[in-house]
């Protein structure tokens, strides 16, 4: 069954975001629920994509795992049956699909790290020769391996506004802190870069991806939300890459590919067709199964 929103009227709904709700649950902790919503160009669309949230919340409950030795996470049990009680009444709605986590400052930045040339980069590369205003060497094409990994962050938007790229330099007016800029640059690089190599073992290209990080209550930095997911990130079939053109993908770019050729005005929330529905669906599942060697059930 789809859940396009949750409903526990007995939690302190905090926000609902693009696809995840937030429920307060005492002064340290916090659910966070995977909907089956999904957005695209910042726009949430109108049909849920059934069994959506469960596989994105597997996939991050996969990396906060592989990558703990990287960076600490904000996970404290994904396991329902370890939940406070007044969670575990929602149990219907919200089993497979919700983490209890640590409350944690979350910082104002998204930490996108791009280690292949394409989306908004390549956009931006064709007219200027930049990403985020980064100088790159002339002559790349598109999906093309870039010739170092790049860290390109943006401004976290507000819900129907759209993320804003910025310089990595304008991060540090954003944070207040040369240093705290520093250690988010070097976290996500070193996140990617971990996850990238062994996702290439798996027959994964991570084109790019976007972390977002808090600090705990001891100004630790610590990763926080979704973690590469076929919603945070691109993922390319490593069997049919070839540099110059657009890449087959495990991820949203199927609904973004989908909504640009009926000419979607980025703006308005539609209803995505059945057969759009259920193949991005297979492309989630199927990033899940090759990455962990599991098949999900949902």
């Amino acid at each position: 069954m789809a859940l396009l929103s949750s409903e526990c009227p007995d939690l302190k709904l905090i926000a609902r975001g693009k696809v995840r709700d937030l429920y307060e649950v005492d002064e340290k902790s916090l659910l966070f629920v995977a909907t089956d919503r999904i957005s695209a160009f910042d726009v949430i669309m109108t049909n849920p994509i059934p069994g959506k949230g469960k596989v994105l919340t597997q996939v991050s409950l996969f990396w906060f795992d592989l990558l703990k030795d990287v960076l600490p996470n904000h996970l404290i049990t994904a396991d329902f049956d370890k939940m406070p009680a007044n969670i575990q009444k929602y149990r219907d709605q919200l089993e497979g699909r919700s983490i209890l986590v640590k409350k944690m400052r979350v910082l104002p930045i998204e930490a996108i790290v791009r280690g292949y040339i394409t989306g908004s980069g390549w956009a931006e590369y064709k007219k200027k020769g930049t990403i985020c205003d980064i100088e790159l060497p002339k002559g790349l094409v598109e999906s093309q391996k870039l010739p170092t990994v790049l860290f390109t962050p943006s401004t976290k938007a507000e819900i129907g506004d759209h993320d804003e790229n910025i310089h990595p330099s304008k991060m540090v007016e954003i944070l207040g802190s040369q240093e705290l800029a520093d250690k988010i640059t070097n976290a996500a690089i070193a996140l990617y870069t971990k996850a990238s190599e062994y996702a290439a073992k798996k027959g994964i290209i991570i084109a790019d991806t976007k972390f977002e990080f808090g600090l705990d209550e001891n100004d630790n930095l610590v990763v926080v939300d979704e973690v590469l997911t076929p919603d945070s990130s691109r993922f390319w079939p490593a069997s049919k890459y070839e540099a110059g053109r657009g890449q087959e993908s495990f991820d949203k770019q199927f609904v973004r590919n989908y909504l640009e050729s009926i000419g979607f005005d980025k703006k308005t929330s539609i209803e995505l067709p059945a057969d759009v529905i259920s193949n991005t669906l297979e492309k989630y599942k199927e990033a899940y199964y090759m990455l962990t060697d599991k098949k999900i059930v949902l």
